[in-house]
């Protein structure tokens, strides 16, 4: 059984889980409240999009095994699982399964919310998944930017489905008012920074991953252009990601205090700092792999200001904070 969590990254789909409930939760919900909402429970459609979310993922990483059998072979023996202890039929079926179930709970909740927009990205997500895994990946650039793109609408999605059922429910009334267009702002935040993260990440496994991807003739960036260029693009990604949080903090987040700037300095942008500093040192697999997972780290910090986002729009806008307790001018909670 654990075989087949390993081939899935049971750890990234909690990750996932975790990241959309948080964004409805800490980012939607707070501005809903601002405009004077209630927190709604988890409707039938959102949960539904969760799950289908979480089951493309699922088979988006054992297609990516599936057709990395050879280059895993090279870089991460010892990790490898399909062809070793799951074989290629299998991990095809299972891919076909997962997939499947995903295209139709996604088309399910596209259903529920009555959106065409969530019904697109269901179904066109799996392809670029499978041309990913099969083509873009081998590809420059490509494949990094497709992998950031779906990593991105991960994020969106969340928006995009709650602004469907409230327009089912306000019809053109809700375009009256900024409420859609904020939502859509905080989400796009953490959605930016979600694709930068990620394409960061994917160029040092490209570097890590350089020994395996050379042998299977692809066409990253490390091997078009060489180690030290695709650091540079590294170091590039790492000062526009910095450059983005520094100039929404002082032209968007409107919030008194220096809570933001605190928690984006000590909990994005010198972990960043860290991180480039490493990707300079680095030499070695083991050097780039603990880059690589700062870089996931990284990630997680920059979403959860998610739940310091919720509670200064408490505090700013006095509304109880996951409908439980008020927080006062003087922040204390009541």
């Amino acid at each position: 059984m654990y075989k087949y969590l390993s081939l899935v990254r049971y750890y990234n789909l909690i990750f996932v889980v975790f990241v959309q409930i948080m964004i409805r939760q800490t980012v939607l919900m707070p501005v809903l409240q601002k405009y004077g909402f209630e927190i709604a429970p988890f409707d039938l459609a959102t949960w539904l999009l969760i799950l289908a979310t979480v089951l493309i993922a699922a088979g988006g990483y054992v297609l990516n095994d599936y057709f990395d059998v050879k280059i895993d072979a090279i870089n991460q023996p010892e990790k490898q699982i399909v062809n070793k202890t799951v074989s290629k039929s299998v991990a095809m079926r299972l891919y076909q399964v997962l997939t499947g179930a995903g295209v139709v709970s996604g088309l399910a909740s596209a259903h529920f919310s009555q959106s065409y927009t969530l019904a697109f990205i269901y179904v066109v997500v799996p392809g670029l998944l499978w041309f990913y895994s099969a083509s873009y990946k081998r590809q420059f650039l490509t494949g990094n930017l497709a992998v950031s793109f779906v990593a991105a609408l991960t994020v969106l999605v969340m928006a995009i489905n709650e602004v469907k059922l409230l327009e089912n429910e306000y019809g053109d009334l809700l375009y009256q008012t900024p409420l859609p267009s904020e939502l859509y702002a905080w989400t796009a935040g953490f959605a930016l920074f979600s694709f930068l993260l990620t394409l960061i990440r994917e160029i040092i496994k490209d570097i890590e991953d350089i020994e395996g991807d050379r042998e299977m003739e692809c066409r990253t960036i490390p091997i078009v252009w060489g180690i030290k260029k695709a650091k540079i693009v590294i170091y590039s990604l790492i000062i526009i990601t910095l450059a983005a949080l520094f100039a929404l903090n002082h032209f968007y987040i409107y919030f008194e205090g220096s809570l933001t700037f605190r928690y984006m300095l000590f909990g994005v942008a010198l972990p960043l700092v860290v991180l480039a500093i490493m990707i300079f040192s680095a030499h070695e697999r083991q050097s780039l792999h603990q880059a690589s997972t700062l870089a996931k780290y990284i990630m997680m910090t920059g979403v959860l200001y998610g739940f310091v986002f919720y509670y200064l729009m408490a505090k700013t806008y006095q509304f109880s904070l996951f409908g439980l307790f008020m927080i006062d001018a003087g922040n204390q909670i009541r």
